[in-house]
């Protein structure tokens, strides 16, 4: 029975050796695509690029409560047209706006405003704004920063918490 088995193994290995006809994989390939697929290699590695006039806006002092506002201009210096996804501050008192929504062609410029409001902010505040878009990042950061002035007198949150008494209730005692 082993001699059986033995044998029918080594039948089924000769069938299977002699049955695979090798083939040269270099012969299976199309010059047409290998063309196509050199063009679009090359050309994976043009991206819009965005560059600013400024990373970085400095609004200075400002008392707080107070509003101010700055524009950031880019130009699209890469091969591709440049889509904006959208663009988000890091916080509710920093707020974009007026972006463009269509397509910016290579060697084109375009803007948007940021917005920011101190209130509740003191002492040196920096904010980011973050640019999503088809360049190679995906994400574009630029800044905004503020020394806010806090008048004297103010009642802030924490100031809020110090100032007020404690609340002692009949019940407790």
């Amino acid at each position: 029975m082993k001699k059986l088995r033995v044998i029918a193994f080594t039948v089924l290995c000769g069938l299977a050796f002699v049955s695979c006809k090798k083939e040269n994989a270099a012969d299976k390939i199309n010059t047409e695509n290998v063309a196509v697929a050199a063009e679009r290699d090359a050309n994976s590695n043009k991206f819009p690029v965005m560059t600013f006039d400024k990373t970085e806006h400095d609004f200075g002092n400002l008392k707080q409560g107070d509003v101010a506002e700055t524009i950031f201009s880019f130009k699209n210096t890469g091969e591709k047209p440049l889509v904006i996804v959208g663009i988000k501050g890091s916080c509710g008192c920093t707020v974009p706006n007026d972006w463009p929504r269509e397509a910016i062609a290579p060697g084109a410029s375009g803007k948007f405003s940021v917005k920011f409001n101190s209130r509740g902010k003191k002492n040196i505040t920096t904010q980011t704004i973050t640019v999503t878009a088809n360049t190679e990042k995906g994400k574009e950061i630029v800044k905004i920063k503020a020394m806010v002035e806090v008048p004297v007198g103010a009642v802030t949150a924490k100031t809020r918490a110090i100032k007020q008494p404690a609340v002692i209730s009949t019940k407790q005692l």
